[in-house]
């Protein structure tokens, strides 16, 4: 089940995961999206793939792991979240509004775009 939190309601979810490996937020915009707005990690690992290249990267993640995907509004992310629980991923979480509402929720000085 791909569960959807809002980025203030981030924390709260990583915090209900089974103890274990670090969260993950999987961060799947294009690079100029990233060099445009990037969050900070606070509590959790950041990555950033792509979502047209996570097929080929797929080995890089734990299935196990609580993994959030982000982008910049959440219709890529969950695309991505629907692909990983379709390869078996576990724990999954879509970041609703993206970073777009990262911005208005956790972090201001993160640009909007």
């Amino acid at each position: 089940m791909i569960d959807h939190v809002r980025p203030a309601q981030l924390s709260a979810w990583f915090a209900s995961a089974p103890e274990g490996g670090r969260p993950l937020v999987l961060d799947v915009r294009e690079p100029w999206e990233l060099q445009t707005a990037s969050v900070r990690a606070d509590g959790f690992e950041l990555l950033a793939i792509p979502m047209g290249e996570l097929p080929s990267r797929l080995s890089e993640l734990d299935p196990t792991r609580a993994i959030a995907c982000l982008c910049h509004h959440g219709a890529r992310s969950l695309r991505v979240a629907a692909f990983l629980e379709h390869n078996g991923f576990e724990r999954l979480a879509n970041i609703t509004g993206g970073i777009e509402v990262w911005s208005h929720e956790i972090d201001p000085s993160v640009p909007r775009y």
